[in-house]
């Protein structure tokens, strides 16, 4: 008999995302972020999202609606379809720490390298973040369902439209700003990488949860 719930609790982190809402969960946050930076940028001087206060609230507000989304969908609905996983520690703090470390050290690298003169800094810093992007969803999420690894090529090939996008486009999104002290090429490419990657995710996600939702019937008693 086929168990989602017996080969997927071998593999927490695969569990997690059985219904895609890890996906979306991600997808929102990235869009989340992707929209708080526009608009902190493009916003007019003395606005509500040019106050240190706003992001905070903005921040608190995306990530309550992540944490309470994400557990009403497993409550509601996949917990009763393939059965509930309770993780290991390590599974839900130090992985993604580390991830997030690495992430911070690929960043500070880039920055410091967009500090030397002669840089091209949009090029590199796209092929960095397109890098660590692609290569986190072909490792998480791409290997634990074969059809997902069609979205490869396509995060591949955004990225790569990314780094070769005009200089002055891209600084052009940034409104030419040096917000916190980041040049606009760097600005720019961090924005248009959140956006484009949050929007894939979120695509991902919905097909994801709705190929679930197909494939995974309640129980007899809940369905009638």
């Amino acid at each position: 008999m086929y168990d989602p719930a017996g080969i997927y609790a071998k593999h927490p982190l695969w569990y997690n995302n059985i219904d895609g809402v890890g996906e979306l969960g991600m997808g929102f946050m990235l869009l989340g972020l992707g929209l708080l930076g526009w608009l902190g940028i493009h916003a007019p001087k003395g606005t509500f999202w040019n106050q240190g206060y706003a992001n905070l609230i903005f921040l608190g507000v995306m990530s309550a609606v992540i944490h309470y989304g994400n557990k009403a969908i497993k409550q509601r609905i996949t917990y009763s379809r393939t059965g509930f996983v309770e993780y290991r520690k390590r599974d839900t703090v130090w992985r993604p720490m580390i991830l997030g470390a690495l992430f911070a050290i690929l960043f500070s690298f880039v920055l410091k390298e967009a500090l030397r003169p002669h840089r091209d800094l949009k090029t590199l810093a796209a092929v960095v973040i397109g890098l660590l992007f692609t290569g986190s969803y072909a490792y998480s999420i791409a290997r634990t369902v074969r059809w997902k690894w069609m979205v490869v090529p396509v995060l591949a090939l955004g990225f790569l439209t990314i780094a070769l996008l005009p200089a002055d486009l891209v600084e052009a999104v940034a409104n030419h700003s040096r917000a916190s002290g980041m040049p606009p090429a760097l600005l720019g490419i961090c924005l248009l990488s959140f956006l484009f990657y949050g929007a894939v995710l979120l695509v991902s996600g919905a097909i994801s949860f709705s190929l679930y939702l197909r494939h995974n019937q309640p129980p007899a008693e809940e369905a009638q």
